[in-house]
Protein backbone atom coordinates (compact mmCIF):
# COMPACT_ATOMS: atom_id res chain seq x y z
CA UNK A 1 0.00 0.00 0.00
CA UNK A 2 1.05 3.56 -0.84
CA UNK A 3 0.58 6.28 1.80
CA UNK A 4 1.20 9.10 -0.47
CA UNK A 5 -1.20 7.87 -3.10
CA UNK A 6 -4.35 10.11 -1.77
CA UNK A 7 -2.02 13.29 -2.40
CA UNK A 8 -3.19 13.70 -5.95
CA UNK A 9 -6.98 13.80 -4.33
CA UNK A 10 -8.18 17.18 -4.06
CA UNK A 11 -9.47 18.26 -0.31
CA UNK A 12 -13.08 19.04 -0.03
CA UNK A 13 -13.81 21.73 2.41
CA UNK A 14 -14.58 21.40 5.71
CA UNK A 15 -18.00 20.84 7.31
CA UNK A 16 -19.31 20.97 10.39
CA UNK A 17 -20.49 17.68 12.45
CA UNK A 18 -24.21 19.04 13.91
CA UNK A 19 -25.89 17.23 16.75
CA UNK A 20 -28.40 14.46 15.50
CA UNK A 21 -32.07 15.03 15.68
CA UNK A 22 -35.51 13.51 16.85
CA UNK A 23 -36.21 13.23 13.35
CA UNK A 24 -32.94 11.55 12.12
CA UNK A 25 -33.71 8.63 14.56
CA UNK A 26 -37.57 8.30 13.95
CA UNK A 27 -36.93 8.37 10.17
CA UNK A 28 -34.17 5.58 10.30
CA UNK A 29 -35.83 3.48 12.97
CA UNK A 30 -38.83 3.41 10.79
CA UNK A 31 -37.53 1.57 8.19
CA UNK A 32 -36.23 -1.39 9.93
CA UNK A 33 -37.99 -4.78 9.62
CA UNK A 34 -39.43 -6.42 12.96
CA UNK A 35 -38.23 -9.91 11.50
CA UNK A 36 -34.91 -9.35 11.28
CA UNK A 37 -32.64 -11.16 13.54
CA UNK A 38 -31.57 -9.77 17.21
CA UNK A 39 -27.59 -9.75 17.91
CA UNK A 40 -25.53 -10.51 21.55
CA UNK A 41 -28.14 -7.98 23.10
CA UNK A 42 -31.33 -10.22 22.44
CA UNK A 43 -33.07 -6.70 21.53
CA UNK A 44 -35.76 -6.49 18.53
CA UNK A 45 -36.12 -4.10 16.63
CA UNK A 46 -39.65 -3.85 18.16
CA UNK A 47 -38.92 -3.52 21.55
CA UNK A 48 -36.68 -0.45 20.25
CA UNK A 49 -39.49 1.40 18.45
CA UNK A 50 -41.65 0.98 22.20
CA UNK A 51 -38.82 2.31 23.55
CA UNK A 52 -37.96 5.31 20.89
CA UNK A 53 -42.26 6.71 21.27
CA UNK A 54 -40.71 7.46 24.72
CA UNK A 55 -39.31 11.07 24.68
CA UNK A 56 -37.03 10.70 27.56
CA UNK A 57 -35.76 7.68 26.12
CA UNK A 58 -35.15 8.94 22.68
CA UNK A 59 -33.47 12.59 24.20
CA UNK A 60 -30.84 10.06 26.12
CA UNK A 61 -30.24 8.05 22.97
CA UNK A 62 -29.35 10.77 20.69
CA UNK A 63 -27.30 12.34 23.68
CA UNK A 64 -25.52 9.72 23.89
CA UNK A 65 -24.83 9.37 19.92
CA UNK A 66 -23.36 12.98 20.19
CA UNK A 67 -20.98 12.07 22.81
CA UNK A 68 -19.71 8.94 21.07
CA UNK A 69 -19.36 11.60 18.04
CA UNK A 70 -17.68 14.54 20.15
CA UNK A 71 -15.34 12.16 22.37
CA UNK A 72 -14.30 10.02 18.90
CA UNK A 73 -15.50 6.95 20.97
CA UNK A 74 -17.67 3.68 19.64
CA UNK A 75 -17.94 1.41 23.38
CA UNK A 76 -16.81 -2.12 23.47
CA UNK A 77 -20.10 -3.28 23.88
CA UNK A 78 -21.56 -2.33 20.36
CA UNK A 79 -18.23 -3.84 18.96
CA UNK A 80 -19.16 -7.76 19.95
CA UNK A 81 -20.77 -9.42 17.33
CA UNK A 82 -22.00 -12.97 17.03
CA UNK A 83 -21.34 -14.33 13.29
CA UNK A 84 -23.78 -17.02 12.16
CA UNK A 85 -21.80 -19.75 9.32
CA UNK A 86 -24.32 -20.65 7.23
CA UNK A 87 -23.99 -22.75 3.45
CA UNK A 88 -24.11 -21.13 0.45
CA UNK A 89 -27.09 -22.87 -1.64
CA UNK A 90 -26.65 -25.04 -4.74
CA UNK A 91 -23.12 -25.85 -4.10
CA UNK A 92 -21.70 -29.39 -5.32
CA UNK A 93 -18.56 -29.19 -2.48
CA UNK A 94 -18.58 -27.30 1.31
CA UNK A 95 -15.35 -27.97 1.69
CA UNK A 96 -13.90 -24.67 1.06
CA UNK A 97 -14.15 -21.32 3.20
CA UNK A 98 -16.14 -19.78 -0.20
CA UNK A 99 -18.72 -22.34 0.04
CA UNK A 100 -20.21 -20.73 3.13
CA UNK A 101 -21.54 -16.99 3.87
CA UNK A 102 -21.52 -15.22 7.12
CA UNK A 103 -24.40 -13.52 8.49
CA UNK A 104 -22.96 -10.93 11.05
CA UNK A 105 -25.41 -9.96 13.74
CA UNK A 106 -24.77 -6.77 15.74
CA UNK A 107 -26.36 -5.21 19.33
CA UNK A 108 -29.52 -3.56 18.08
CA UNK A 109 -29.53 -0.17 20.19
CA UNK A 110 -25.60 0.15 18.00
CA UNK A 111 -27.03 -0.89 14.36
CA UNK A 112 -29.32 2.04 15.18
CA UNK A 113 -26.71 4.63 15.67
CA UNK A 114 -24.56 2.88 12.80
CA UNK A 115 -27.57 3.84 10.49
CA UNK A 116 -28.28 7.37 11.73
CA UNK A 117 -24.36 7.88 11.24
CA UNK A 118 -24.78 6.02 7.44
CA UNK A 119 -27.80 8.94 6.46
CA UNK A 120 -25.37 11.72 7.69
CA UNK A 121 -22.48 10.63 5.76
CA UNK A 122 -24.52 9.70 2.43
CA UNK A 123 -25.95 13.17 2.62
CA UNK A 124 -22.59 15.08 2.82
CA UNK A 125 -21.19 12.90 0.33
CA UNK A 126 -23.70 13.73 -1.78
CA UNK A 127 -24.11 17.45 -1.43
CA UNK A 128 -20.08 18.04 -1.40
CA UNK A 129 -19.65 15.25 -4.41
CA UNK A 130 -17.21 13.32 -3.23
CA UNK A 131 -18.15 10.25 -4.79
CA UNK A 132 -17.03 9.04 -8.41
CA UNK A 133 -20.06 9.74 -10.78
CA UNK A 134 -19.29 5.64 -12.01
CA UNK A 135 -19.95 4.60 -8.56
CA UNK A 136 -23.63 2.46 -8.59
CA UNK A 137 -23.61 0.92 -5.94
CA UNK A 138 -23.50 1.04 -1.71
CA UNK A 139 -25.60 4.86 -2.06
CA UNK A 140 -28.78 5.82 -1.54
CA UNK A 141 -31.25 5.98 -4.44
CA UNK A 142 -28.33 3.68 -6.75
CA UNK A 143 -29.01 -0.15 -7.56
CA UNK A 144 -28.46 -2.71 -10.11
CA UNK A 145 -31.27 -1.03 -12.59
CA UNK A 146 -29.21 2.18 -12.57
CA UNK A 147 -26.09 -0.16 -13.79
CA UNK A 148 -27.74 -2.13 -16.13
CA UNK A 149 -29.48 1.40 -17.84
CA UNK A 150 -25.99 2.95 -17.60
CA UNK A 151 -24.39 -0.60 -19.48
CA UNK A 152 -26.84 -0.88 -22.15
CA UNK A 153 -27.06 3.21 -22.89
CA UNK A 154 -23.20 3.09 -23.65
CA UNK A 155 -23.52 -0.04 -25.81
CA UNK A 156 -26.03 1.41 -27.61
CA UNK A 157 -24.05 4.65 -28.01
CA UNK A 158 -21.75 3.29 -29.52
CA UNK A 159 -24.16 1.04 -32.00
CA UNK A 160 -25.00 4.49 -33.53
CA UNK A 161 -21.21 5.29 -34.09
CA UNK A 162 -20.91 2.29 -35.79
CA UNK A 163 -18.68 0.69 -32.44
CA UNK A 164 -18.98 -2.24 -30.84
CA UNK A 165 -18.61 -2.44 -27.33
CA UNK A 166 -15.75 -4.96 -25.31
CA UNK A 167 -16.31 -5.07 -21.24
CA UNK A 168 -14.25 -6.09 -19.11
CA UNK A 169 -15.01 -7.15 -15.89
CA UNK A 170 -12.83 -7.40 -12.38
CA UNK A 171 -13.56 -8.39 -8.20
CA UNK A 172 -12.06 -7.32 -6.13
CA UNK A 173 -10.76 -10.04 -3.47
CA UNK A 174 -11.75 -10.18 0.24
CA UNK A 175 -12.90 -6.47 -0.36
CA UNK A 176 -14.54 -5.30 2.79
CA UNK A 177 -11.84 -6.82 4.77
CA UNK A 178 -8.90 -5.60 3.10
CA UNK A 179 -9.79 -1.45 3.23
CA UNK A 180 -6.95 0.06 5.21
CA UNK A 181 -7.86 2.05 8.60
CA UNK A 182 -4.92 4.36 8.09
CA UNK A 183 -6.35 4.94 3.94
CA UNK A 184 -9.83 5.08 5.24
CA UNK A 185 -9.07 8.15 8.02
CA UNK A 186 -7.17 10.36 5.56
CA UNK A 187 -10.04 9.70 2.73
CA UNK A 188 -12.38 10.90 5.43
CA UNK A 189 -10.29 13.91 5.62
CA UNK A 190 -10.30 14.48 2.32
CA UNK A 191 -14.14 14.06 2.14
CA UNK A 192 -14.43 17.07 3.97
CA UNK A 193 -15.66 16.13 7.47
CA UNK A 194 -15.69 17.34 10.66
CA UNK A 195 -12.16 16.33 12.37
CA UNK A 196 -13.96 14.80 15.15
CA UNK A 197 -15.76 12.69 12.52
CA UNK A 198 -12.40 11.00 11.68
CA UNK A 199 -11.45 10.48 15.36
CA UNK A 200 -14.57 8.31 16.20
CA UNK A 201 -13.62 5.98 13.01
CA UNK A 202 -10.24 5.66 14.41
CA UNK A 203 -11.73 4.26 17.38
CA UNK A 204 -14.87 2.45 15.90
CA UNK A 205 -12.70 0.48 13.12
CA UNK A 206 -10.37 -1.03 15.86
CA UNK A 207 -10.92 -3.80 19.09
CA UNK A 208 -14.04 -5.50 17.47
CA UNK A 209 -14.46 -9.14 18.40
CA UNK A 210 -17.30 -11.77 17.20
CA UNK A 211 -17.88 -15.32 17.88
CA UNK A 212 -18.61 -18.12 15.59
CA UNK A 213 -21.58 -20.13 15.65
CA UNK A 214 -22.14 -22.99 13.31
CA UNK A 215 -25.43 -25.61 14.03
CA UNK A 216 -24.88 -26.26 17.83
CA UNK A 217 -21.25 -24.66 17.94
CA UNK A 218 -19.97 -22.18 19.51
CA UNK A 219 -16.35 -20.18 19.54
CA UNK A 220 -14.76 -17.79 21.73
CA UNK A 221 -14.65 -14.47 20.98
CA UNK A 222 -12.11 -13.65 18.04
CA UNK A 223 -9.96 -10.20 16.92
CA UNK A 224 -11.80 -9.08 14.16
CA UNK A 225 -9.65 -6.16 13.34
CA UNK A 226 -9.37 -5.74 9.48
CA UNK A 227 -11.34 -3.70 7.40
CA UNK A 228 -14.82 -2.55 7.82
CA UNK A 229 -17.14 -5.04 9.54
CA UNK A 230 -19.64 -7.27 8.01
CA UNK A 231 -23.10 -6.41 8.71
CA UNK A 232 -22.81 -3.43 9.75
CA UNK A 233 -24.92 -0.04 8.00
CA UNK A 234 -21.90 1.53 7.97
CA UNK A 235 -20.04 -1.15 5.84
CA UNK A 236 -21.40 0.51 2.63
CA UNK A 237 -20.86 3.72 2.57
CA UNK A 238 -17.64 3.03 4.12
CA UNK A 239 -16.67 1.11 1.19
CA UNK A 240 -17.67 3.49 -1.39
CA UNK A 241 -15.95 6.47 0.12
CA UNK A 242 -12.44 4.50 -0.16
CA UNK A 243 -12.88 3.55 -3.77
CA UNK A 244 -13.81 7.04 -4.94
CA UNK A 245 -10.16 8.05 -4.80
CA UNK A 246 -9.18 5.20 -6.63
CA UNK A 247 -11.80 5.83 -9.25
CA UNK A 248 -10.61 9.30 -10.05
CA UNK A 249 -6.67 8.13 -9.86
CA UNK A 250 -7.90 5.60 -12.44
CA UNK A 251 -9.62 7.99 -14.36
CA UNK A 252 -6.69 10.01 -14.91
CA UNK A 253 -4.60 7.95 -15.38
CA UNK A 254 -5.99 6.35 -18.30
CA UNK A 255 -6.95 9.58 -19.78
CA UNK A 256 -2.96 10.47 -19.84
CA UNK A 257 -2.01 7.45 -21.55
CA UNK A 258 -4.98 8.07 -23.79
CA UNK A 259 -6.77 4.83 -23.62
CA UNK A 260 -10.67 5.48 -24.15
CA UNK A 261 -12.48 3.55 -21.69
CA UNK A 262 -15.38 3.99 -19.76
CA UNK A 263 -15.75 2.53 -16.17
CA UNK A 264 -18.18 1.54 -13.75
CA UNK A 265 -18.41 0.40 -10.20
CA UNK A 266 -20.71 -1.89 -8.26
CA UNK A 267 -19.17 -2.35 -4.77
CA UNK A 268 -16.17 -4.10 -5.47
CA UNK A 269 -17.47 -5.36 -8.88
CA UNK A 270 -15.90 -3.24 -11.72
CA UNK A 271 -16.73 -3.03 -15.56
CA UNK A 272 -14.43 -1.19 -18.03
CA UNK A 273 -15.90 -0.69 -21.50
CA UNK A 274 -14.21 0.19 -24.46
CA UNK A 275 -16.11 1.01 -28.08
CA UNK A 276 -13.99 0.33 -31.42
CA UNK A 277 -14.54 -1.38 -34.67
CA UNK A 278 -11.68 -3.69 -34.12
CA UNK A 279 -11.93 -6.33 -31.32
CA UNK A 280 -7.85 -6.43 -31.55
CA UNK A 281 -7.85 -2.84 -30.97
CA UNK A 282 -10.68 -3.52 -27.47
CA UNK A 283 -8.70 -6.00 -26.70
CA UNK A 284 -5.25 -4.38 -26.48
CA UNK A 285 -7.12 -1.32 -24.68
CA UNK A 286 -8.57 -3.68 -22.16
CA UNK A 287 -5.31 -4.58 -21.44
CA UNK A 288 -3.55 -1.77 -20.63
CA UNK A 289 -6.35 -0.68 -18.11
CA UNK A 290 -6.40 -4.08 -16.59
CA UNK A 291 -2.37 -3.33 -16.03
CA UNK A 292 -2.78 0.16 -14.61
CA UNK A 293 -5.63 -0.85 -12.80
CA UNK A 294 -3.92 -3.83 -10.95
CA UNK A 295 -1.00 -1.67 -9.95
CA UNK A 296 -3.18 1.18 -8.71
CA UNK A 297 -5.39 -1.53 -6.79
CA UNK A 298 -2.17 -2.19 -5.14
CA UNK A 299 -1.61 1.67 -3.93
CA UNK A 300 -4.67 1.06 -2.17
CA UNK A 301 -3.81 -2.49 -0.48
CA UNK A 302 -6.23 -4.71 -2.62
CA UNK A 303 -6.14 -7.22 -4.96
CA UNK A 304 -7.69 -8.68 -8.11
CA UNK A 305 -9.29 -11.66 -8.07
CA UNK A 306 -8.08 -12.90 -11.38
CA UNK A 307 -10.48 -15.92 -11.26
CA UNK A 308 -13.74 -13.58 -11.56
CA UNK A 309 -12.19 -11.68 -14.09
CA UNK A 310 -14.21 -12.06 -18.03
CA UNK A 311 -14.85 -10.50 -20.79
CA UNK A 312 -18.34 -9.74 -23.12
CA UNK A 313 -18.19 -8.18 -26.80
CA UNK A 314 -21.48 -6.68 -28.10
CA UNK A 315 -21.88 -6.21 -31.78
CA UNK A 316 -24.55 -6.51 -33.99
CA UNK A 317 -22.86 -8.20 -36.87
CA UNK A 318 -24.82 -10.50 -38.80
CA UNK A 319 -21.94 -12.93 -39.87
CA UNK A 320 -20.11 -15.51 -38.10
CA UNK A 321 -19.10 -13.80 -34.46
CA UNK A 322 -15.37 -15.43 -33.42
CA UNK A 323 -13.76 -12.52 -31.49
CA UNK A 324 -10.45 -13.60 -30.49
CA UNK A 325 -9.47 -14.02 -27.13
CA UNK A 326 -8.06 -11.77 -24.08
CA UNK A 327 -4.72 -12.99 -22.85
CA UNK A 328 -4.10 -11.24 -19.52
CA UNK A 329 -1.31 -14.12 -18.47
CA UNK A 330 1.42 -11.64 -18.62
CA UNK A 331 0.21 -9.62 -15.89
CA UNK A 332 -0.69 -12.43 -13.31
CA UNK A 333 -4.42 -12.91 -15.34
CA UNK A 334 -6.11 -15.73 -17.21
CA UNK A 335 -6.40 -16.32 -20.87
CA UNK A 336 -10.22 -14.70 -21.80
CA UNK A 337 -12.46 -16.36 -23.84
CA UNK A 338 -15.90 -14.79 -24.46
CA UNK A 339 -19.24 -16.71 -23.70
CA UNK A 340 -22.28 -16.36 -25.64
CA UNK A 341 -24.27 -15.01 -22.79
CA UNK A 342 -23.04 -12.88 -19.73
CA UNK A 343 -24.58 -12.55 -16.61
CA UNK A 344 -23.63 -9.22 -14.60
CA UNK A 345 -25.43 -8.11 -11.39
CA UNK A 346 -28.49 -10.63 -11.95
CA UNK A 347 -28.52 -9.53 -16.02
CA UNK A 348 -28.42 -12.12 -18.91
CA UNK A 349 -26.67 -10.38 -21.76
CA UNK A 350 -26.18 -11.42 -25.24
CA UNK A 351 -24.06 -9.65 -27.71
CA UNK A 352 -27.30 -8.18 -29.69
CA UNK A 353 -28.92 -7.41 -26.26
CA UNK A 354 -31.70 -9.36 -26.98
CA UNK A 355 -32.42 -10.16 -23.72
CA UNK A 356 -34.50 -12.96 -24.50
CA UNK A 357 -32.50 -15.25 -21.92
CA UNK A 358 -33.03 -12.99 -19.50
CA UNK A 359 -36.49 -12.86 -19.87
CA UNK A 360 -36.54 -16.74 -19.93
CA UNK A 361 -34.64 -17.64 -17.21
CA UNK A 362 -37.08 -15.05 -15.18
CA UNK A 363 -40.20 -16.25 -16.25
CA UNK A 364 -38.90 -19.75 -15.57
CA UNK A 365 -37.99 -19.08 -12.21
CA UNK A 366 -41.48 -17.18 -11.16
CA UNK A 367 -43.04 -20.05 -12.68
CA UNK A 368 -41.99 -22.40 -11.00
CA UNK A 369 -42.24 -20.44 -7.89
CA UNK A 370 -46.37 -20.14 -8.85
CA UNK A 371 -46.07 -24.58 -9.01
CA UNK A 372 -44.38 -24.32 -5.56
CA UNK A 373 -46.74 -22.26 -3.94
CA UNK A 374 -49.51 -25.06 -4.81
CA UNK A 375 -48.14 -27.14 -2.02
CA UNK A 376 -49.08 -24.30 0.32
CA UNK A 377 -52.36 -24.66 0.47
CA UNK A 378 -56.02 -24.93 -1.96
CA UNK A 379 -59.40 -24.47 -1.86
CA UNK A 380 -60.28 -26.39 1.26
CA UNK A 381 -57.09 -25.64 3.55
CA UNK A 382 -53.60 -24.05 3.89
CA UNK A 383 -53.49 -20.21 3.33
CA UNK A 384 -56.48 -18.13 2.18
CA UNK A 385 -56.44 -16.41 -1.52
CA UNK A 386 -55.46 -13.11 0.24
CA UNK A 387 -52.30 -14.18 1.67
CA UNK A 388 -51.73 -16.17 -1.60
CA UNK A 389 -52.25 -12.89 -3.33
CA UNK A 390 -49.84 -11.34 -0.60
CA UNK A 391 -47.26 -13.77 -1.54
CA UNK A 392 -47.48 -13.54 -4.96
CA UNK A 393 -46.52 -9.78 -4.76
CA UNK A 394 -44.13 -9.59 -2.95
CA UNK A 395 -42.14 -12.88 -3.71
CA UNK A 396 -43.05 -13.66 -7.59
CA UNK A 397 -43.54 -10.59 -9.42
CA UNK A 398 -39.80 -8.54 -8.33
CA UNK A 399 -38.73 -11.87 -9.63
CA UNK A 400 -40.56 -11.79 -12.83
CA UNK A 401 -40.07 -8.49 -13.62
CA UNK A 402 -36.50 -7.89 -12.14
CA UNK A 403 -34.75 -4.64 -14.00
CA UNK A 404 -37.87 -4.10 -16.21
CA UNK A 405 -38.61 -0.77 -15.07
Amino acid sequence: MDPNILNKIECKPSQQWSSFSRTEFKSVINKCSDSSAPGPDKLLWHHLKIIIKNDDCLTNIINISDSYINLGYWPNYFKISFTIVIPKPNKTLYDQPKAFRPIVLLNTLGKLIEKVITERLQFTVAYNDFIHPSQLGSLKFKSTSDTGITLTHIIQSGWTKGKSSSTLTFDISQFFPSLNHNLLTRILEKAGFDPKVMSFFTNYLVSRRTKYMWNDFSSPLFDVNVGVGQGSALSPILSSLYLSPFLYILENRLKNLRIPVSILSFVDDGLIITQNKSFDISNSQLFCSYNVLTKLLDSFGLVIEHSKTEIFHFSRSQGVFNPPPLDLSPIGGLILRPKDSWRYLGFILDRKLSFHKHINFYANKAISMVKCMKLLGNSSRGINPLQKRLLYRCCILPIALYVMN
